[in-house]
Formats: structure tokens, C-alpha cells, sequence
């Protein structure tokens, strides 16, 4: 009961955080770098021109620029305030433009694709996401990361509530096709390559569409050219069962995980369930799978829940890997040195522990 109580509290405290707003400035007042977003959503348009929380049979889509600004610490995104933004510390978005057409989309998204390599990045953000958080994590993620390829972003439609979990559990199902949807469009104009990247609850949904994929749609299946899971809140058996009906996993498929996500251990409270794919404690139950898990418990602060996307010092080592598909692929085994960690393999599956690094070495 006193476990019960302590979530309830935790919940509403955090439900009581102010939220990140979009913040819309001319071109030329930005500072900093420019990231181009392409965004497809089934979130409903509201009369402020933001997408809200509300389910929309229709797949909408966008493009934003949105201004990485100069003075910031790898990894944070700090929410500009209407009226008063601060171009030199406060993500801001400037050029947004919203298509009449899958059509419009489609030719727009073509021009970038062509500049860049053909190659685009599928973003899926997690649970309790406004659309404005999602689409400035995607655009932290693919600068501070440093992905090549054009960004594309998918926005479900969340409850953006930390007690909406039902509701977005919920809205996964029912944003599938939309994601689908969306992928089809992208190779449609033009990528060759497609990888998809999921935080959270957006693992589940991600997981959900490369199944139906794989049962109707082999010809898109064989454009996907890997996925990376981040802290994934997904019930290992389910996964499981999962990638037995997908087949061949996309390679190289990657997750990280940490036994000290919080939000995780919250969210096996919630389902009853004894813990999720992004907080596994050993392989075993993976181990048959050709996947790569990378654990980085030791980078975790806070709750936790995105130590990928937000841990300057991992964000660090990450960027340097230059063969991704050599560090995270079926070879990750003959290839320790590419990371500061131990590589474990179990069957199929590979463990890499991610340790930090300082001036004399590793910390153990």
C-alpha cells in the first residue's frame, strides 16, 4: 500500500511541471543551428496551430525548423517562453509549414532526401510527450547525435498527462497505421534506407507496425535498415512474440537499456508485470534473438528514462563510434575497442556495458 501511495504523490507532483510550449520566431532572429524536422502525426490540429492530445483518424503532416541554441549543455532542451525567448538558450521553431497533400509532403521530403544521402531517421517519441516535447527531442537527438540522413518525426497522440497512461497505451493501437502510413510515404519519396528509432511506450508502437509489416508488407520490411529502441517500456514476452512473427530483425537492432530506469520500474508496477524490456537484468530471456543490448546503467541520473538522448557524457562516446554497424551488429563481439565497456555474448544476442571513461582510463 505505502508503494501505492508513493506513486500516486509521485505522479501528481510531476503532473503539476509546467510543460514545453512551441515558440515560433522569424528566420532571421535565430541563433544556432538549424534542424530540419518532417513530422507525420495522427494528433488532431488545434486552433493555436499546435497538434494536441486528441486521437485523428487522418494522418496530418508538417515540417519544422527548429533552432538548436548555441548556449547549451549537450543533451538539454529548454522551452523558450511566449513573448520572452531567449534565442541564445531556448530551442525555438521558425519556417513551420504545414502540407495540404501526402502529395506536397512527399516532394518536399524528396528535395531533402536527394541532398542527403537518401536516408532518413524515423524518430517515435514515449509516453507523456506533447507534440512540441517530441519534435524538440527528435531535432536534440539528430544534432547532438550527429545521425546522418534526413529527420522524420512520428507524433501519436499522447495525453501528454502523467496520469494518461491508459489513454496512451491506448493510442498506440490505434496510431499503428499511422506509422505505417508515414514509413510508406518516406521510401515513397525516395529513401533508399530507413531506420527507425523509438523512445519509451514508442518502442511498443514500433514493434507493433514492424509485425504488421512484416505479415503484409515484405517489400517495406526490406527498406527498414535497422531500429534502435530507447529504455523501451514493452513486456519482454510480448517482444518476444513480437519478433518471432517479424522473423529476421532489421539489422543492426539495437536497445538500451538500465536497471535503474525508474520510470520503467513504475510502469511494471502499473501493468503487474515483473519488468520490461528496457530494464533487463540478464539476457537470458533474450538470448535466442539477434540483438544488441546496450546497457547504460552507469550514465543513468534523475529517473533515469532516456539516459541515450540525454547524458552528455554518453552523447560523447556515442558520437565517436564511426561503424555503427560494426559496434551494434553481429561482429560487436570482435569489435571491443569501439566502446569503452565489456561486450558480452549470449547465443544470438550481445550485452554491452557501457562504462564512463576518465583521463586514466575506465570507471569501474
Amino acid at each position: 500500500m505505502r508503494r501505492h501511495i508513493a506513486f500516486a504523490l509521485a505522479l501528481a507532483l510531476s503532473a503539476c511541471t509546467p510543460r514545453g510550449a512551441m515558440v515560433v520566431v522569424p528566420p532571421d532572429s535565430v541563433q544556432g543551428t538549424l534542424s530540419t524536422v518532417y513530422v507525420g502525426t495522427s494528433r488532431v490540429l488545434e486552433p493555436t496551430g499546435v497538434f494536441g492530445p486528441e486521437r485523428s483518424e487522418e494522418i496530418n503532416f508538417a515540417r519544422y525548423d527548429v533552432a538548436i541554441p548555441p548556449d547549451r549543455e549537450i543533451g538539454k532542451v529548454k522551452y523558450g517562453k511566449p513573448g520572452k525567448p531567449n534565442v541564445s538558450t531556448d530551442f525555438l521553431t521558425t519556417n513551420p509549414v504545414l502540407y495540404s497533400s501526402a502529395g506536397t509532403f512527399r516532394a518536399d521530403l524528396r528535395k531533402s532526401l536527394a541532398a542527403n544521402g537518401r536516408e532518413a531517421v524515423i524518430f517515435v517519441h514515449g509516453y507523456n510527450n506533447t507534440f512540441t516535447e517530441g519534435l524538440y527531442r527528435v531535432a536534440q537527438l539528430h544534432h547532438d547525435l550527429e545521425v546522418p540522413g534526413v529527420a522524420v518525426h512520428y507524433s501519436w497522440p499522447s495525453a501528454a498527462e502523467p496520469l494518461g497512461y491508459v489513454y496512451d497505451r491506448d493510442s498506440v493501437m490505434f496510431a499503428r497505421d499511422g506509422l505505417h502510413r508515414l514509413i510508406r510515404e518516406t521510401i515513397a519519396a525516395g529513401a533508399t534506407e530507413v531506420v527507425l528509432v523509438a523512445h519509451s511506450m514508442g518502442g511498443f508502437l514500433t514493434m507493433e507496425v514492424l509485425r504488421d509489416i512484416a505479415l503484409s508488407d515484405r517489400a517495406t520490411l526490406s527498406r527498414i535498415g535497422g531500429v534502435a529502441l530507447l529504455s523501451p517500456d514493452l513486456d519482454v514476452e510480448v517482444f518476444r512474440m513480437q519478433a518471432r512473427e517479424i522473423g529476421t530483425l532489421p539489422q543492426p537492432f539495437v536497445i538500451f537499456g538500465s536497471e535503474r530506469d525508474r520510470i520503467l520500474r513504475l510502469s511494471a508496477l502499473i501493468t503487474g508485470q515483473r519488468g520490461r524490456l528496457g530494464s533487463l537484468d540478464s539476457m537470458d530471456d533474450v538470448a535466442d534473438l539477434q540483438v544488441t543490448y546496450v546497457d547504460v546503467a552507469a550514465f543513468s541520473t534523475g529517473d533515469g528514462h532516456f539516459v541515450a538522448g540525454t547524458s552528455p557524457a554518453l552523447i560523447s562516446l556515442l558520437v565517436r563510434i564511426e561503424d555503427v554497424d560494426l559496434a551494434f551488429g553481429a561482429d560487436a563481439a570482435s569489435s571491443p575497442g569501439l566502446l569503452p565497456g565489456v561486450i558480452l555474448n549470449v547465443r544470438n544476442a550481445t550485452r554491452i556495458v557501457i562504462r564512463p571513461v576518465s583521463n586514466t582510463g575506465l570507471l569501474r
